[in-house]
């Protein structure tokens, strides 16, 4: 998903999704051990990248479509720092000029902070023409975000450790989905500080969801859907566990926050019952952030 000139390069930057999350432990570096069932779908930020002459008082030049609530200064996105890192590790003598067009909401729990910068390390080992492998960009990503090596790879896979342990799973076939972003702001460091590990009346099965993927079963994908963050962010915020009623109630297979929020999903079986409930939500959602999509494998 990337088009090359003789000096820019223009890649899309996919979401994610969570069908499964769990957090099985602490670690003694402070960091959780995960074990999650991501999934790439068609929701895109756009990136542009174009070498520019060597400019050491400019070495990055960085804009974007729309501020982020965070109002974090450009030096301190994901993607000024990993351009930034690959400038530095591979003793890139020129500047940059990047510009980012917005489309995931921000602070979503749909990675798009960390998509945008494996775009960003995948674009300019293009456009640079390094050479890198997929593998060597996780590398470097990991460094940058635990979400980024999934970023880089996409599709559909089990995620493991601090999410920087992957495995392929079978590929999904195309499933319709429906987003719900109420536009609340969703401290990840807050989530894994309130939850109690120890309190868990149950954890995700993560290979009856593996064995529904195998089977590309939708009924069964959805009675898997499982997301251990819910029980903080939803008793914050009892919102969302109405919004999962909502899409419960409007057609969808099953319904489940993506990491650590505040996005809600409903899977549904077929495009039509997506667009029935995703067009009644934007009536009833009207404040809401509202997105009708499908799973994609890149």
């Amino acid at each position: 998903m990337a088009i090359i000139t003789e000096n820019t390069i223009k890649i899309k930057a996919p979401a994610k999704i969570n069908l499964t999350l769990d957090v099985t432990g602490r670690r003694n570096d402070g960091y959780h051990n995960l074990e999650m069932v991501m999934q790439t779908i068609s929701v895109y930020d756009e990136l542009e990248i174009s070498i520019l002459p060597e400019n050491p008082e400019k070495p990055i030049i960085f804009n974007m479509d729309k501020e982020l609530p965070d109002k974090i200064p450009p030096e301190k996105n994901l993607v000024y720092k990993a351009a930034s890192v690959m400038k530095e590790k591979y003793n890139i003598k020129n500047s940059f000029n990047i510009f980012l067009k917005k489309n995931i909401p921000a602070a979503a729990g749909l990675a798009g902070g960390s998509t945008d910068c494996a775009a960003t390390l995948t674009a300019i080992n293009r456009l640079c023409q390094l050479g890198l492998t997929d593998e060597e960009l996780c590398q470097t990503g990991v460094s940058l975000g635990a979400d980024v090596p999934y970023c880089i790879k996409k599709g559909t896979m089990l995620s493991q450790g601090i999410g920087d342990i992957l495995s392929p799973l079978p590929a999904l076939g195309q499933i319709w989905l429906v987003l719900i972003n109420p536009g609340i702001s969703v401290s990840t460091a807050y989530v894994y500080k309130q939850l109690e590990l120890d309190k868990f009346p149950c954890h995700p099965g993560t290979d009856k969801m593996i064995k529904a993927i195998q089977d590309n079963n939708i009924q069964h994908i959805a009675s898997c859907l499982f997301n251990v963050m819910e029980t903080v962010t939803i008793k914050e915020y009892p919102v969302l566990d109405e919004i999962k009623k909502y899409l419960s109630d409007n057609g969808a297979e099953g319904a489940l926050m993506s990491g650590s929020g505040p996005t809600i999903f409903g899977i549904f079986e077929n495009e039509d019952k997506a667009k029935a409930a995703y067009h009644k939500a934007k009536k009833v959602y009207s404040n809401f952030n509202i997105i009708l999509c499908h799973t994609v494998q890149s």
